[in-house]
């Protein structure tokens, strides 16, 4: 692999380059390529083919970088395992002239390229994973955005399935808002949650209190009646929160709470 190095590569690449089918620029793959090379040759002559060894190690981080610019790129666990198990191609060079030691070498860096494959497909996995979940946080962040509806009052519109994980995000948001605009009221619209059951209203009724704790008045908003009967029929208390049909409604009652503490303040002043 040393002494026929340019034409080993060579051949490695151009495999990579028509299976990828131009889905990625030949110069890149070089470099990636020559550079996974280089290492592989290093890693044989001081370690020998443990995979796992400490010898390989800037060969498995090279194959990780690898995998996780693939994953970044859309690519699939195939298209990116081919990008190890291919040099296999260019090692059958190694058998021209069919001698045992030569058929000895092949196999035993068969199994070498096998392992590492397996090792570039669980990399693949973990980054691909590890893009999903921060692309399903972002998603749910811009799922419960938190609005200014007038001075003093903040709104939460939540629309689809609201679970634990969604409903921490909510209070966090709300908490913040709340905080942030020095806000007096805050309204949770549900007019887009398509139902209501125990959970979802313990979820409310956690936020509402949280909001509570930080001196803001919430008002449930949304309540559509198909929602009503569900609630009633599970035996679900709000108690004291403030409910409304509509968020026009919800809007109208927190602005006239506003005035009357209006009122309040500047009465106790005089």
């Amino acid at each position: 692999m040393t002494t026929r190095r340019d034409e080993l590569a060579a051949a490695w690449i151009e495999v990579v380059s028509q299976t990828l089918a131009g889905r990625i620029s030949r110069a890149e793959l070089d470099q990636e390529l020559h550079e996974l090379y280089a290492a592989l040759v290093e890693a044989l002559r001081a370690g020998g083919l443990d995979a796992s060894g400490e010898h390989y190690t800037e060969v498995r981080a090279l194959l990780a970088e690898l995998s996780r610019n693939r994953a970044r790129q859309g690519f699939r666990p195939a298209e990116t395992a081919v990008s190890l198990f291919a040099l296999k191609r260019g090692l059958e060079r190694l058998l021209d002239d069919g001698s045992a030691d030569d058929v000895a070498a092949y196999l035993a860096l068969s199994r070498l390229t096998d392992e590492l494959g397996m090792f570039t497909v669980d990399s693949f996995a973990a980054s691909r994973e590890q893009i999903i979940s921060s692309q399903a946080e972002e998603l749910l962040e811009l799922s419960t955005p938190v609005v200014k509806l007038w001075d003093g009052v903040i709104g939460v519109p939540l629309v689809g399935t609201l679970d634990s994980a969604r409903t921490q995000v909510v209070m966090e948001k709300l908490l913040q808002e709340l905080v942030d605009t020095g806000s007096a009221h805050a309204i949770i619209d549900i007019t887009g949650v398509p139902a209501v059951d125990t959970e979802v209203a313990q979820h409310l009724l956690k936020t509402v209190v949280a909001a509570r704790l930080m001196g803001a008045e919430c008002i449930v908003s949304g309540i559509r009646p198909q929602i009503a009967q569900t609630i009633v029929a599970l035996g679900i208390e709000f108690g004291d929160i403030v409910t409304k049909a509509t968020l026009a409604d919800a809007l109208r009652h927190a602005l006239r709470r506003s005035a009357q503490r209006a009122a309040l303040s500047v009465g106790d002043a005089a």
